[in-house]
């Protein structure tokens, strides 16, 4: 992907910068940046791409016009009303949900308006998560018939229990400052500086290294679903095996010797 140029479909639009920060934007802005079947395709062929560009080292994901994201396509799920088009339909969204986890690079969901249902699976589905003051977060599925099963699979494993079933069963949406202290983004922020915000953030993340960044995030949701001393055995070996890249070398060395690094990614 180059730098600095942009690629417009409906409904998603990437851009990548010069710092090596790829763009997403859910550009369905009439439908609320709802979930279709073609919205979810093309950001599954986004992120198989994204996998092996070298040069992307982190990811922001946003929508436009008046919010992120309304959740799944209802309208589209009303006119294809077959069990076989709706299990094709989440099993779909599940895999795009956990492609994020497994993408080599960070993740970051730039919230604003209203993220619902599968928005707010998004959200959670992503390694981080900054939204504006006024964003509000919700599974709001019961008030239509509809429980957020799917939805609450990614938001579960963020927010504690009795808290996510208060947001299951009311379907009440929850505001940014509530959204921190439930632990599903890491932060809020006034709705002026939350472009700078992120261009901070990714220029952290930027700056580190990108063969680092890679097992690091591996490292991490692998060693969650196991046991303790399994998982202390696991990353003891990711460890060693970090110890000799390169880039450890050369980090303990910059560090040592009081000056910055120069990555190499390998």
């Amino acid at each position: 992907m180059a730098q600095e140029h942009q690629k417009s479909r409906e409904p998603v639009a990437v851009r990548a910068d010069k710092d090596g920060v790829a763009w997403i934007t859910l550009n369905r802005p009439r439908r609320y940046n709802a979930l279709s079947t073609l919205l979810m395709t093309e950001l599954q062929k986004l992120f198989d791409q994204l996998a092996n560009e070298k040069s992307i080292m982190a990811v922001v994901i946003q929508g436009a016009g008046k919010g992120f994201c309304a959740g799944h396509d209802l309208k589209e799920m009303k006119e294809n009303y077959c069990e076989k088009f709706y299990n094709a339909f989440f099993s779909q969204c599940s895999k795009l949900m956990m492609s994020i986890s497994t993408l080599p690079q960070p993740v970051i969901a730039k919230v604003h308006g209203t993220a619902a249902a599968a928005g707010c699976q998004l959200v959670a589905s992503c390694d981080l998560a900054i939204a504006s003051d006024d964003a509000l977060f919700a599974t709001p599925g019961i008030n239509i018939g509809l429980f957020c099963s799917t939805p609450m699979v990614a938001v579960s494993r963020k927010v504690n229990r009795k808290k996510m079933m208060e947001m299951l069963l009311l379907g009440e949406p929850i505001d940014a400052h509530t959204a921190v202290d439930y632990g599903l983004i890491n932060k809020c922020v006034p709705v002026d500086v939350l472009d700078k915000t992120l261009v901070d953030l990714t220029k952290t993340i930027t700056d580190k290294s990108p063969l680092v960044l890679k097992i690091g995030k591996e490292a991490f949701y692998k060693q969650l679903e196991m046991p303790l001393a399994e998982a202390y055995s696991y990353t003891s070996r990711v460890m060693t095996e970090n110890m000799l890249a390169k880039d450890a070398d050369e980090g303990i060395s910059a560090f040592i010797e009081k000056r910055s690094p120069s990555w190499t990614g390998k």
